[in-house]
């Protein structure tokens, strides 16, 4: 399987590179920082076929519409697709395309689709955790400034006397999505190493709000 793994990994690679675009969060370090969560799940899922979690990582952006399109949720479908007729034309094993178009169409938290497949699982579980940690908290103030969200709130930061809200706020996102993300994890692993991150992001939040110097009370 390594050997497999290697003679398809360059191929993936070029495949993806073609197909990004100026988003420097779904950039390739990203499919590779992916991939590289995926590799210490499948230490702990040996029944699971990496080929198929290896093109799903490298491929699951081909389709990446920006957050605040009103097409995000269907973007996961589309790279799917795109993948599978990419892929064919390769010669990549014709019995692990569904398998892998299923592990992209349902990576996505957008298009909310439940995976069936172990391989599925870990693919969302590696994409998820990327969002998490020192790295996933440059991410959301990147993509942030893409949307022209603010900061934070100028006198709550902590949405202790308001809405949360993540469009308008980058801090709020913490709340509104992330720390969320340890309890949807589909794989044991992947839920440890979740929650090993998203300290990072909470022990932030405090120290941010401190830092900010917060009124007590609502603007």
């Amino acid at each position: 399987m390594h050997t497999l793994l290697s003679q398809w990994q360059p191929r993936l690679l070029a495949l993806a590179t073609a197909g990004l675009g100026d988003d420097s969060a779904h950039d390739i370090n990203h499919l590779h920082r992916v991939w590289r969560n995926a590799e210490l799940l499948l230490q702990e899922h040996a029944d699971a076929d990496a080929l198929v979690v290896l093109a799903a990582c490298y491929l699951h952006d081909l389709v990446n519409l920006p957050k605040n399109h009103h097409e995000r949720h269907l973007a996961s479908r589309q790279a799917a697709a795109l993948a599978c007729r990419q892929l064919a034309e390769l010669g990549f094993p014709a019995d692990k395309l569904a398998a892998v178009g299923h592990a992209i169409e349902t990576h996505s938290f957008s298009a909310n689709l439940p995976p069936h497949t172990i391989e599925a699982q870990i693919v969302q579980d590696a994409d998820r955790i990327d969002a998490l940690g020192a790295v996933g908290l440059a991410r959301l103030f990147y993509t942030a400034a893409r949307m022209d969200s603010a900061l934070a709130h100028g006198a709550d930061p902590l949405a202790q006397h308001r809405e949360l809200d993540d469009k308008a706020y980058a801090l709020d996102h913490i709340v509104t999505k992330l720390d969320k993300l340890p309890g949807k994890m589909q794989t044991a692993a992947g839920r440890a190493l979740a929650e090993r991150r998203l300290a990072v992001l909470t022990d932030f939040r405090a120290t941010f709000a401190a830092e900010w110097g917060a009124a007590s009370g609502p603007a």
